[in-house]
């Protein structure tokens, strides 16, 4: 049998398409286990949000890589909430553009910016007590992870989730336009050469599309308690 390990030790990963609802339920995961949040998204949408600032092709990977080594990128708690910070500026909010968006693409399909923000997100969960959500979490940066999830949701549930979310911050869209951008973005984050979206064999899979978030959130913290301590 197994050891279990202290909870604060291990390693909760998330993978998944776009709109599946990884970063909310990590987070709130994460909030009620009281563990380390790490957004890996949010990371790619930093420098994303530099190279469109600076001007840049976001295909030159060369400039990319560049641009990206001299980046810092710091995640604080402010007011019980995480907010991702930028060369010192807090960018929370500007990486949830819709730009932002669709710029992420071409900069997380350069295998050398991934290098690099890999390292990053692998030192950050070396202490233990993260978790982590992304779209190459259980297969390229934890591997080893404790806990590997693997949650998806239809096309139209993840629509209709973008749609809220970005009403939220006071940009309007509708269904249809966040399906059509959500399957281009699925078949680019699967095809991609680099760390491409894959479901690892040892993944526990969670379809969240007719899940409650209570639901979605418990079946995580469930499987977390069964391979830890209390």
């Amino acid at each position: 049998m197994t050891q279990k390990r202290r909870l604060t030790d291990i390693v909760i990963a998330i993978d998944g398409p776009a709109g599946a609802g990884k970063s909310t339920t990590a987070r709130e995961v994460a909030r009620r286990l009281d563990l380390l949040f790490l957004d890996t998204g949010a990371m790619y949408r930093a420098i994303t949000l530099k190279a469109i600032r600076r001007d840049l092709d976001l295909n030159d990977q060369p400039k990319i890589v560049d641009m990206t080594n001299s980046t810092t990128l710091l995640f604080k708690i402010i007011d019980h909430e995480q907010h991702l910070f930028m060369d010192g500026e807090d960018v929370s909010a500007e990486i949830r553009r819709p730009d932002v968006t669709a710029g992420t693409t071409p900069i997380s399909g350069h295998a050398e910016v991934r290098k690099i923000l890999v390292k990053w997100q692998q030192e950050i969960g070396a202490r233990g007590g993260v978790v982590a959500e992304g779209r190459d979490t259980t297969s390229v940066v934890f591997p080893n992870a404790e806990v590997k999830i693997y949650m998806l949701a239809d096309l139209q549930a993840r629509a209709e989730r973008r749609v809220r979310d970005l009403a939220k911050i006071g940009v309007t869209t509708t269904v249809a336009e966040q399906q059509e951008l959500l399957a281009k973005r699925d078949h680019a984050d699967s095809s991609r050469a680099a760390s491409p979206l894959t479901k690892v064999a040892d993944a526990r899979e969670i379809d969240t599309s007719n899940l409650t978030f209570e639901e979605q959130v418990q079946k995580i913290i469930d499987l977390a308690h069964q391979v830890t301590t209390v």
